[in-house]
């Protein structure tokens, strides 16, 4: 009760103090208005004032804001290929790419395949010159005199340098060169894939096709000219492999006029000898160091190099020359030239990196020139 009492006591008088406080405080706020009606005016004024000046400034904000944001836009879109529509079709086309390179990074990373000289361990067999090229042959042409020999008695897939032994069977047949010959679907690759410029329907002289073969080492090419050879493509094949034993060749078969299969094989001392016989071929010779050769195929012109970028180096001189590469082979080579005042044929197979032969030769060409030097100042 005591307690109740005192706040009752403290309540009390608290109601008519804010009651009278707020009565005055109402009193005052009117003789102020009444005093000085003018100065709210002006006051009113100058906010609507002002409320016009945020308001237009935020209009400029807004119109300044859309243009730099079109101005960005156009400089993304001019950047991406265009404006309107055409930008659009350009930031597709972006997208497209983004996620084709994200879906390539997403697939598991195929490791190369193996050629048969890697796996058989010749590539463990080291040399004096460090050359990339597990099987390497350097023969004096006129002496028979070995100069540089590693794994040359390996047999092993050849690749294109079968299209040597090709161009010779159709050289010796004496077949003429102006007879027209249709590419065919039968000589489209169905052992690796691989593409030709030559579409089926193309029609090309056998001189043509043998200029393409041996320089550029086109496959349809190669095909078309056993296909069309006279007694069908087993009798030429058959006709390969009896040139080979003619020439001593026992390590070497063949199965088909391109080189695409792995089952044409041969060794470096085989190859040899096919190089020196081929090269007393003035057609091979000339065929096979060209630099480069236009062929008309239907309206079109087309334009083919030769597969080895050696013939276009003046150090060179090089009588004949044939390259070669599928993965069983690795990349091959073999070639007859003068070095150092001599007459030499190089043969070299499996070699590994795509310009590691090239390098093997230049290589043996220094080393040759070196040795020549050292003789005659000795």
């Amino acid at each position: 009760m005591v307690t109740t009492a005192t706040s009752l006591i403290w309540l009390a008088p608290s109601a008519p103090v804010e009651a009278s406080s707020k009565k005055a405080a109402e009193r005052q706020s009117t003789k102020r208005t009444a005093a000085a009606p003018s100065k709210a005016k002006p006051v009113v004024q100058k906010a609507a004032k002002g409320k016009a000046t945020v308001t237009q400034a935020r209009a400029t904000d807004t119109k300044s804001s859309k243009k730099t944001g079109k101005n960005r836009s156009e400089r993304v879109t001019a950047k991406l290929g265009g404006k309107g529509a055409h930008g659009g079709k350009a930031l597709a086309a972006r997208e497209t790419r983004l996620s084709m390179r994200s879906r390539a990074a997403e697939r598991p990373v195929v490791p190369p395949r193996l050629s048969f000289g890697q796996m058989a361990g010749l590539h463990a067999v080291g040399d004096p010159l460090d050359l990339k090229s597990s099987v390497a042959l350097v023969v004096d042409q006129d002496t028979r005199e070995v100069l540089f020999s590693k794994n040359d008695h390996a047999v092993l897939p050849i690749a294109s340098l079968t299209k040597l032994m090709t161009g010779l069977i159709v050289s010796d047949a004496h077949l003429p060169l102006d007879e027209m010959i249709t590419i065919t679907a039968e000589d489209v690759d169905t052992e690796k894939g691989s593409r030709s410029r030559l579409a089926v329907g193309s029609v090309l002289t056998r001189g043509e096709l043998m200029h393409l073969a041996l320089m550029s080492s086109e496959n349809r090419a190669a095909h078309a000219l056993g296909r069309s050879f006279p007694g069908g493509l087993n009798r030429f094949v058959a006709l390969m492999n009896a040139r080979a034993i003619m020439l001593g060749m026992k390590d070497t078969r063949y199965v088909e006029p391109t080189g695409l299969s792995s089952g044409n094989r041969s060794s470096a001392v085989d190859l040899a000898t096919l190089v020196a016989t081929a090269s007393q071929d003035p057609l091979l010779r000339q065929l096979s160091t060209s630099p480069g050769y236009e062929v008309a195929v239907g309206s079109r012109v087309l334009q083919y190099n030769n597969t080895n970028r050696l013939v276009h180096n003046p150090e060179w001189q090089i009588g004949l020359q044939k390259t070669g590469y599928i993965s069983e082979a690795g990349q091959c080579l073999v070639m007859q030239a003068s070095v150092a005042g001599r007459k030499i044929i190089m043969v070299f197979l499996d070699s590994a990196g795509k310009f590691s032969r090239i390098a093997d030769a230049e290589r043996v060409r220094r080393w040759m020139e070196h040795q020549h030097l050292a003789a005659v100042a000795g």
